[in-house]
C-alpha cells in the first residue's frame, strides 16, 4: 500500500514556469478553491488578483528576476499570497520561519543577499 501510495510521478511542462501553469488553472476553474486554510479560502481567481497586486508592488519596489526576496510570516493563505507573487514578479523566495532565532535569521538574510523591501 505505502508502494502504491507514493506513486506520483507526473509529466511537467518544463517550458512554463509555476505561476504560469498557475494563471492556466484560473483561466480554466476561477471560482473553484485554489487555497484552503483553516476556515478560509481563496477561489483561484481570488489568489491570483492578490498575488498580482503584490507582484506589481514588488516589482516597484525593485524586486526583478533572480532577486532573492525572504518571506518571514505564519502559514496563511497570505503566505500563499506572497509566495506567488514573488514567483509573479520575477523573485526566488526564501521562506524564514518567524520562530526562527534573531541570529539565525540575520544569518540567512545576509547569506542570501537580500534586499530590504517591505510592501507597506
Amino acid at each position: 500500500m505505502i508502494n502504491e501510495f507514493n506513486l506520483t510521478a507526473a509529466e511537467f511542462p518544463g517550458d512554463k514556469t509555476l505561476h504560469r501553469l498557475f494563471e492556466e488553472q484560473v483561466e480554466r476553474t476561477p471560482g473553484h478553491p485554489a487555497a484552503i486554510f483553516k476556515n478560509q479560502t481563496f477561489t483561484y481567481r481570488e489568489l491570483d488578483e492578490k498575488a498580482n497586486r503584490l507582484a506589481w508592488l514588488l516589482r516597484h519596489k525593485g524586486v526583478e528576476p533572480d532577486h532573492t526576496v525572504a518571506i518571514m510570516v505564519e502559514r496563511s493563505l497570505e503566505m500563499m499570497v506572497g509566495l506567488m507573487a514573488i514567483l509573479k514578479s520575477g523573485g526566488a523566495y526564501l521562506p524564514i520561519s518567524p520562530d526562527y532565532p534573531a541570529k539565525r535569521i540575520n544569518h540567512l538574510l545576509l547569506d542570501s543577499s537580500t534586499k530590504s523591501c517591505s510592501p507597506g
